[in-house]
């Protein structure tokens, strides 16, 4: 598909996209959303927000919508997991736990081009029940 923006062979121009340098058709749009956001464990209350970021990624394939909490809202005490991992589009991400799970992540040494992402935690979403309204 040719990108109408720049005339590049590549994936659409989309409003807003971040695109990663090395690769252009790897790219991300981020969006706020406008409703509150809960994340809980269990019964517990982990996080709530109305200030929640929604990443939307295309890379290899369409990732599924993640969203971004800021570390201000989250109300539940975190512990660092040892791991940490590099996405070529956000940067350096280190991982937290809830009670030995690991259940998050952060990207602490955002790019750049990723800042927006820096000081927000991103829930594993088989891990925690993310509700948004209400």
């Amino acid at each position: 598909m040719q990108d109408r923006a720049s005339g590049n062979n590549s994936f659409p121009h989309l409003e807003g996209a971040i695109r990663n340098p090395a690769n252009p058709n790897h790219l991300m749009v981020i969006r706020p959303v406008r409703r509150t956001v809960r994340v809980h464990v269990g019964d517990t209350l982990v996080a709530q927000t109305q200030n929640a970021l929604r990443v939307m990624e295309m890379g290899k394939s369409l990732y599924d919508p993640t969203l971004y909490i800021p570390a201000s809202d989250v109300v539940a005490a975190l512990e660092p997991v040892d791991k940490s991992t590099h996405c070529p589009l956000k940067g350096d991400a280190s991982y937290v736990s809830f009670n030995g799970d690991e259940i998050a992540w952060t990207y602490d040494r955002p790019l750049d081009i990723s800042k927006q992402l820096s000081g927000h935690f991103a829930f594993w979403p088989d891990k925690v029940r993310i509700t948004e309204g209400g």
